[in-house]
């Protein structure tokens, strides 16, 4: 072996024992991790980052993680900067249905959602509930229907913003009940909430991390739940279900998976996984997700294989609702 291929040889076997040591000391407890959320502060997704990321420092021995909101498009500003991140685990994405509305709500991104990108684990699913102004008459779902089909083309139906949860769940509502609103898209679900109750829109279909406490407070008028049975949270318990209204095999679910940008060493993803099934069991992180209607994750889809199967179902379910609604963001 002459000098130069010796030199090369070293330099390579010198860099995959970095990258071992590496990915076996992850993490290093002075580095931080940061998860970006692609929606504003005090969201709920927002909410659901911060939540965990208590839940998680504890199993990553204490390293210090914070939350970095990347918001704008539908969630896909924050997608493509993960995406374009070091692929060290340092950089993680948490996002809700955002990722399996995004490649057919934008024709032209600069990621591949199923491509650029490590799945460690769908962590939760949250129920959505139907919503209405403090002042809307109607007092139970039966009457809605009947006060929507009284005002056709006068109804302004809410959502956080296009491709957030409450935009797809807007959508679902108007196909199943063959209405005509007029869609009022906000700069996240606090504003769209915050003129619900002032009685400035007229209907919001949303979360139950956002709109829980609104119910309970009687802050707004509430309808109904989007699951497939009634809620067991105090304050939502009560309402039924829009299959029990009248609206059957109406299901919306939005749930929030953690990624990591493709590439990251598989020793290292392994430790984010062992680390998301633990603080998905963390006691105190199950009683926050249950106070906001949330269920914690404790089914197949938090490994990654299965959370990367399922994604790809929702795509292409997802992508069909917005290919019939013509709801294009670009």
């Amino acid at each position: 072996m002459t000098t130069l291929s010796f030199k090369i040889a070293a330099t390579a076997a010198a860099a995959l024992v970095s990258c071992g040591i590496s990915a076996q000391t992850f993490p290093v407890k002075d580095k931080t991790i940061t998860i970006v959320v692609p929606f504003t502060a005090g969201g709920p997704t927002d909410r659901v980052a911060r939540d965990l990321v208590e839940a998680l420092r504890k199993p990553l021995g204490g390293t210090t993680i914070v939350v970095e909101n990347t918001a704008g498009a539908g969630s896909s500003i924050g997608i493509a900067k993960v995406a374009r991140a070091t692929p060290d685990g340092y950089t993680l994405l948490l996002n809700h249905i955002g990722m399996a509305t995004v490649p057919s709500l934008y024709r032209k991104l600069s990621f591949n959602v199923e491509k650029d990108f490590e799945y460690l684990g769908v962590i939760n699913d949250v129920p959505m509930t139907l919503i209405g102004k403090p002042t809307l008459p109607a007092n139970n779902f039966k009457e809605l229907t009947g006060w929507i089909a009284a005002n056709k083309g006068q109804i302004n139906l809410a959502n956080a913003g296009v491709g957030s949860a409450s935009h797809l769940c807007g959508l679902m509502l108007q196909s199943a009940l063959k209405a005509d609103m007029t869609s009022v898209p906000y700069k996240g679900a606090a504003p769209a909430i915050a003129d619900l109750m002032g009685n400035q829109v007229d209907l919001l279909c949303d979360q139950t991390t956002n709109t829980t406490g609104q119910i309970e407070a009687k802050k707004v008028k509430a309808y109904a739940v989007t699951t497939p049975q009634r809620l067991t949270t105090p304050g939502l318990k009560d309402l039924p279900t829009l299959a029990e209204a009248g609206l059957p095999n109406f299901e919306v679910t939005i749930w929030h998976g953690l990624y990591a940008p493709k590439g990251t060493p598989a020793a290292v993803l392994k430790t984010l996984n062992d680390a998301l099934k633990v603080a998905l069991k963390d006691p105190e992180f199950i009683k926050r997700e249950e106070l906001l209607g949330a269920v914690v994750t404790t089914d197949k889809r938090i490994e990654p294989a299965e959370h990367k199967k399922f994604v790809s179902a929702e795509i292409a379910k997802w992508g069909a609702v917005i290919k019939a609604a013509g709801a294009y963001a670009d």
